[in-house]
Formats: structure tokens, C-alpha cells, sequence
């Protein structure tokens, strides 16, 4: 396991943190965190979790504090992890759900006209979140949330908004406290962050947390617009808090370190547009891009742009897809041969499909792990000795999985690899 993994359990072990005289953080619960903030007659819940167990466990630890009934339930945003515990918040009461009017990135959550490949998002999430795999053995955390967390009841406590706010946003006041409603798109286009004047403390959902920007999430996204992202940084730092509360990791407090770390924030991800466009603009390809383009060497050492969640050469990819499409611009790329006719060719041209075994055997002994995995793919899709390729790619998989920092990519690694040995059993 990569080294800096081995922190994770220690930083995401369960508290309620008092941020405020009134204000909460359930952290280390769940994937993503929970605020509880103390009015007059009631309690707002900002972000509910993923689980309806995880919930559960959040508000009784909540109720040691006070039993005043919840009056509102505000969703930063729609993603599952977020919105999936509101029905244990709102049981035996009938509080204000406010949501974002704006259309999730999700279609797991958004309803569409058109069919949309439910099944392989589905499959994929279950990768990049290690949904199956044993704590402490195999999964530690998720990047920006804890390994050892509840999964009864992923997704069963949605429930549907009592009113949306629109894109001019809105003041509200509830239990007798103040808070803005903002728009704030970043990690997804429905971003909705929560100001609290008093106290100077601003809930941002996803916006920012303690890794680098999951600029393109590997269980697949629609493209997230990197220059808004970057912009909305501006936009937080405006309101000059003294308490950031993000939807995941801890909580930073402070006016100048929260002004560092968002500046950081917002200075990583334009480097990553700059890079990458001026590359474009070259006639670099995706590929030679996603090699060659890093965050400078002060960034790329902060904690909080650590790529335990979001990965550099990622972004690059999604940031070259999304705005000018799959072709990389090389004309060979326009009719390439399938993976079954180039597997053959290449076969064909090494002596055979033994001597392309015995390079991915002995790649794999190297350490070479990339270049084993992309030699057992040939034999696979040639169908030339598949059953010990499928095999040795499992193996492989699992070793490539100890070198990464990046945990999305570590459990798509470990889950893969239990798939195919199931899949040759």
C-alpha cells in the first residue's frame, strides 16, 4: 500500500467537531460529512450521507447535543453520497428540503428523457469506491472519506425536494438563523453552497476538499467545466469565511488558511488548463499530454493536493475530451484497427502469443505493471492464451494496486482483478 495510505485511518476516525457555539461537523461517519447547525425552536441538517445506517449513526450523535426537532434539510448538491440518508432526518417530523433547481450531472439521480448506460456506471462506481472489498485488507478509505464506513442502505433515504432555489439563489431564515443560498457550480453543475454571516462559516459541498480535484471521476461523469471550477474558488474566497466546512474531509478554519488552500485550489486546476491547452494548441496528443503535463512541484507537495481522490493526468484526458473530443488530432487515430485485428497483427509480429506471455510474465516480475497489463490485453483480445492472461492480469492488477496514492484507482485495480478471477473459475 502506498505509504501515505497508511494515515488515512487515523484522519478519518469518527467525531462530531464543534466548528461553531452552534454548528457541527459529523466527520469520519460516512464518504461525505454532515452539518448540524442549533437554531432557536429547531436544527438545519446540511448534507445527509449515503447511507440510511450511516444517517442513523449521525443523528444519534446529534441528539447527545440537543433534541430539538429538524426543521430544514439543505442538499448541497445531488450526488447519492449527500442525499441519501434525508428520510432519518426528516422520520417523525416535516421539514423544508431545499435543493439546487439546477439538473445533476447524475443519472443515477437525475431522470432523463433518452436512456442513459445506467448498468456501467453502476458497475464502474462500485469499482472506484471499492464497494466489496475488505477493510482493512483491501480498502483503507475512499481518497476523501473512510474505508470502514456502513452500506446498508446506500441510496434508500432520498427523498424529493420541498422546494428548489433558482440561479439568483435566495436568503432564508429558519429557527430563527440567516443563511444564504448560493450558487456555486464546481465538481458538478447543480453546486449549491451555504453561507451562515454570523458565524462567518461557509458549507461548500465538494467545491473543495483535502486532495486533489476529482476533475474526471473514473466511474464516469459528464464533463465538469474545469475554468467554473477554478472561477468558483474566487467566488468562496469572497465571502471571506473564517470556517470552511467542505462535503468531505475536515474542516479548515481560519481567514488565511482558508484563502491559501483555495487559492492553491483554484490555481491547480488553471495550471491543468493552461498546460493542457497550450499543448492542444501544439499538436500534442491526449496521450502525450496526460505523460507530460504535472502541477508545479510546490503544489503538487501540499496535503490538500495530494492525488488521493482526483488524479493529474485524469483531468488532463477529460479536459482535452471535453473540449475538443475523442480524436487527438494524429490521423492514424481515425481508423484504427480493432482491438482484436491490432492484438493479432502485434502477436503475429513478437512470434507468437508464448513469447507475449513470457514479456508479460516477466514484466510483471520487473514491476512493470503498465506494460504487463497492456501485453495480457493483446492475448485476451486475441483470444491466444486467454485463460492464463485473464489470470496474470488479476495478479497484476493487484500488485499495481499497492503503488497508488490515487484511491479510486487502487479499488478499480483490486475490483477488477476479483472480477476476473471469478470470471475463470
Amino acid at each position: 500500500m502506498h505509504p501515505e495510505l497508511n494515515d488515512h485511518p487515523e484522519y478519518f476516525q469518527k467525531n462530531v467537531v464543534q466548528l461553531a457555539d452552534n454548528v457541527y461537523q459529523a466527520f469520519g461517519f460516512a464518504a461525505s460529512n454532515v452539518y448540524m447547525i442549533v437554531g432557536d425552536d429547531g436544527v438545519i441538517i446540511v448534507d445527509t450521507t449515503e447511507t440510511t445506517t450511516a444517517a442513523e449513526n449521525v443523528l444519534a450523535e446529534f441528539r447527545k447535543i440537543t433534541d430539538l426537532p429538524v426543521k430544514t434539510i439543505i442538499l448541497t448538491h445531488a450526488h447519492r453520497d449527500h442525499v441519501s440518508g434525508a428520510s432519518v432526518f426528516a422520520a417523525g417530523g416535516n421539514p423544508e428540503i431545499l435543493a439546487s433547481a439546477r439538473p445533476s450531472e447524475d443519472p443515477l439521480i437525475e431522470a432523463t428523457t433518452h436512456p442513459r448506460a445506467v448498468k456501467a456506471q453502476q458497475a464502474r462506481t462500485k469499482r472506484q469506491f471499492g464497494i466489496g472489498l475488505s477493510y482493512p485488507d483491501e480498502i483503507i478509505g475512499i481518497g476523501v472519506g473512510p474505508g470502514d464506513r456502513p452500506l446498508k442502505g446506500m441510496g434508500a433515504g432520498i427523498m424529493t425536494p420541498t422546494r428548489k432555489i433558482g440561479e439568483d439563489g435566495e436568503r432564508i431564515t429558519t429557527c430563527g438563523i440567516e443563511l444564504d443560498l448560493v450558487m456555486a457550480p464546481g465538481e458538478t453543475p447543480d453546486h449549491m453552497v451555504v453561507w451562515y454571516p454570523e458565524k462567518k462559516a461557509l458549507f461548500s459541498g465538494d467545491n473543495f476538499y483535502r486532495s486533489f480535484p476529482n476533475l474526471y471521476a473514473i466511474r464516469g461523469t459528464e464533463y465538469r467545466e474545469f475554468d467554473t471550477w477554478a472561477d468558483t474558488m474566487d467566488q468562496l474566497m469572497a465571502f471571506e469565511p473564517e470556517i470552511l466546512a467542505p462535503g468531505h474531509t475536515k474542516a479548515v478554519i481560519g481567514a488565511q488558511q482558508i484563502r491559501d488552500v483555495l487559492t492553491d485550489y483554484r490555481d491547480a486546476i488553471r495550471h491543468i488548463v493552461t498546460e493542457t491547452r497550450n499543448g492542444m494548441d501544439a499538436g500534442m496528443t491526449m496521450d502525450q499530454l496526460a505523460h507530460s503535463v504535472k502541477l508545479p512541484e510546490d503544489l503538487a507537495a501540499k496535503p490538500h493536493l495530494r492525488e488521493y481522490y482526483g488524479r493529474v493526468d485524469y483531468a488532463v484526458r477529460a479536459y482535452f475530451v471535453g473540449t475538443m473530443g475523442w480524436f487527438d488530432g494524429n490521423p492514424t487515430s481515425l481508423g484504427a484497427l480493432s482491438p482484436e485485428d491490432e492484438a493479432n497483427r502485434f502477436i503475429a509480429l513478437t512470434g507468437g502469443a508464448d513469447a507475449v506471455l513470457q514479456a508479460a510474465i516477466k514484466a510483471r516480475a520487473d514491476g512493470d505493471f503498465q506494460w504487463a497489463l497492456q501485453l495480457t490485453d493483446r492475448l485476451i483480445n486475441a483470444g491466444h492464451a486467454a485463460a492464463q492472461a485473464t489470470s496474470l492480469k488479476a495478479e497484476t492488477l493487484r500488485d499495481y494496486a499497492e503503488d497508488q496514492i490515487n484511491c479510486p484507482t487502487r479499488h478499480y485495480y483490486l475490483q477488477c482483478a476479483k472480477e476476473l478471477s471469478a470470471s475463470s473459475d
